[in-house]
């Protein structure tokens, strides 16, 4: 089985980048995976698109090599198994807010004795080589997402649950959800209760030897993130990236035809 580069990574102690996507479109996947990103995660559960476009985007980010992952719509068996089958190395899970249900999200991803997972890797047994059902319970990753008031309370019971991989933070449900909605849901928080919100969970993570992942909205948030000892960061996503590059450029040419229309007004006089 090809191995999961993110393992390798992380063993040599550097930190990784992850790539995210919303637009349920191949050729979209293909540009972002070949933008030199560690990793790249299709984004179900809020993205524009379904299980039919799933497949593709993994068969398109396929050449550049890149960790292929997926975040799930809820803690459900049949999605979990089907992006895997399909070729995820890693599934995110949002909302899971109790170590039984860390366990759970574990054991759909792994085959027996360590899961129930059922066995039918249609696409994968393609994408990902030989023997892969000897190898997948190893390359595979298993990310609970932490993101609400109920998960921070368990969190160290979330953090020890074997064959769990890491926790990822959704920062605007988290901010959200501990500030019962005082504090609009958004990236980048700056509040000094989310910023200790966030390093402790990094400190359970780190004592359960166990990797921690953070949304970020720019690459400067997401280096602070690295500083305080997160593994991974996802840098916005192709969404947001489109509109402010769009947003940039169109800002550009008004500004630049101005200064032009202003020449020529002055001159005509």
């Amino acid at each position: 089985m090809i191995k999961n580069k993110l393992k390798e990574i992380w063993a040599e102690g550097r930190p990784s980048i992850n790539g995210w996507l919303s637009i349920g479109n191949a050729f979209t996947a293909e540009i972002m995976a070949a933008q030199g990103y560690d990793s790249v995660s299709i984004d179900i559960q809020h993205g524009a698109l379904d299980y039919n476009s799933v497949l593709p985007m993994f068969q398109a980010m396929r050449a550049s090599g890149v960790v292929p992952m997926a975040r799930v719509p809820w803690l459900e068996p049949g999605i979990i198994m089907k992006v895997l089958d399909a070729g995820a190395y890693g599934v995110i899970c949002p909302m899971v807010n109790t170590a039984v249900q860390a366990a759970e999200f574990v054991s759909y991803l792994r085959y027996p004795p360590y899961g129930q997972r059922s066995f039918g890797p249609t696409r994968v047994s393609f994408a990902a080589g030989p023997n892969y059902a000897g190898e997948a319970n190893e390359e595979i990753l298993a990310f609970a997402m932490v993101e609400t008031k109920r998960a921070m309370e368990n969190l160290d019971a979330i953090a020890a649950t074997p064959g769990l991989d890491g926790i990822y933070v959704g920062p605007a449900d988290l901010t959200f959800s501990l500030t019962d909605g005082r504090l609009a849901p958004a990236f980048d928080r700056e509040e000094p209760e989310m910023i200790e919100a966030l390093q402790r969970i990094v400190a359970a993570c780190k004592k359960n030897r166990i990797r921690a992942a953070l949304h970020c909205g720019t690459p400067e948030y997401a280096a602070r993130a690295i500083q305080w000892g997160f593994d991974m960061t996802t840098v916005s996503g192709d969404t947001r990236l489109l509109a402010a590059a769009a947003a940039a450029s169109v800002t550009k040419f008004r500004d630049l035809v101005g200064q032009i229309s202003g020449s020529a007004e002055k001159g005509a006089y």
